[in-house]
């Protein structure tokens, strides 16, 4: 297992709200994502969720996926998910663009066709990548401070 980079003390400090098994699934997928892409751009919200969007670029509009974490579940979305190919029907969602799967545990997306679509989701970001990223590799929090 890589070495992941450590949690934001901005998002940290509303993370350890959560119920610890909601925590420790959290952090095992946050690590899933960056041992495929660790060169993404992390940028924390807190919001009607809190939720950390990975991107290749530090615009959300390059976003591949997020976690957005509720009150007593998570979420791996997509942010340009309808764009995926999902051949096995993991995707769920009515939106326009927006896609995800529920994990309520770490056989939710520590499998073969969700590593493929993550994959799949990086690889178009960075297809539809405008300019170079001016950062990578970097944690950004949004969060504002009370």
């Amino acid at each position: 297992m890589v070495k992941t980079r450590p949690i934001h003390p901005d998002f940290q400090a509303p993370l350890s709200l959560k119920e610890d098994s909601l925590i420790a699934l959290f952090e095992d997928l946050r690590n899933f994502i960056l041992e495929l892409y660790p060169e993404s751009n992390e940028l924390l919200y807190h919001t009607h969720a809190l939720t950390a969007v990975f991107s290749v670029s530090e615009k959300l509009g390059d976003a591949f996926c997020m976690l957005p974490i509720y009150t007593k579940h998570l979420n791996l979305g997509f942010n340009k998910g309808t764009l995926l190919k999902d051949p096995d029907g993991l995707l769920q969602g009515t939106g326009k663009l927006i896609r995800h799967i529920e994990v309520k545990k770490p056989e939710d997306y520590r499998q073969p066709k969700v590593k493929a679509l993550i994959k799949e989701a990086i690889d178009f970001a960075l297809q539809d990548l405008d300019q170079p990223s001016k950062s990578q590799g970097k944690t950004i929090s949004k969060i504002k401070k009370s």
